[in-house]
């Protein structure tokens, strides 16, 4: 063994004849030492960025939802304040921006499902995201208005993991096994590339795919409906930056 695999009792590497191969335990110390370092750098700035009243770094997670337009806007709106402000944007699902705000990786996140209110301080949006199938122009689906749980049966249906726990769970209930699940995605973009070759229909928030004519795609809202809040969370008794509880406040200020 080596030193630190002495040091943590556990083997970071398979030795055999064509090389070192790493386990998984090895996997899990890269990934806890870049979250140390990031954590490390995300310091550095914060104490930077103390007395740094005119900008400073901001770093935001964000969930997939056209009403990312509203944060879009708002930045737009206090750079003009505040012009040496860099925000930092994280992409993922829920559990994946809350697990860096929990790490203390973003200072806030927008989510998609309805906070821990043990852990979180939270800001509701005041409008839903509506959801539905993204499906090609040529199918035969595309002359309904809506589509119901009947319709997709016995057709391979793409989703994120989090529609799979939430949002499916919510339409079907206990027949949600009845939906032919063929994969998963975490971007839209990736999901309707799929869409567009033949390889299913998505479950998704209107807005996120292009939709146009040229695009060769199409939406149809879920029936019975379906419609998720997004929320603006951050951990209780954070504390931010001067120039992140600015931002704070003027979010407050946008939805109240």
């Amino acid at each position: 063994m080596t030193a630190p695999e002495k040091e943590l009792g556990q083997k970071l590497f398979h030795r055999n004849r064509s090389g070192l191969k790493l386990t998984d335990e090895r996997m899990l110390l890269r990934q806890r030492t870049e979250d140390i370092l990031d954590m490390v750098d995300k310091t550095a700035a914060e104490f930077g960025s103390l007395d740094e009243i005119n900008g400073g770094n901001i770093c935001i997670g964000c969930a997939e939802s056209e009403q990312i337009c509203h944060l879009a806007r708002l930045i737009g709106a206090f750079r003009e304040k505040y012009p040496l402000i860099r925000y930092h944007l994280s992409n993922g699902s829920t559990e994946q921006v809350t697990e860096k705000l929990d790490k203390g990786l973003l200072d806030l996140a927008f989510i998609v499902e309805p906070p821990d209110l043990t852990k979180y301080n939270y800001i509701e949006t005041p409008v839903a995201d509506v959801c539905g199938i993204v499906m090609r122009r040529d199918s035969p689906l595309v002359r309904k208005r809506s589509i119901r749980p009947d319709n997709l049966y016995g057709l391979p249906l793409i989703c994120s993991e989090q529609a799979v726990r939430m949002d499916i769970p919510r339409w079907r209930g206990e027949k949600a096994d009845m939906l032919n699940f063929s994969g998963t995605v975490n971007r839209c973009y990736n999901g309707a590339v799929f869409v567009k070759n033949g390889l299913g229909y998505m479950l998704t928030f209107d807005g996120l795919v292009n939709t146009e004519k040229k695009s060769g795609l199409c939406f149809r809202p879920l029936e019975p409906p379906i419609e998720t809040k997004m929320y603006i969370i951050w951990k209780k008794y954070q504390m931010f930056t001067p120039i992140a509880e600015l931002l704070l406040n003027d979010l407050k200020d946008y939805f109240s």
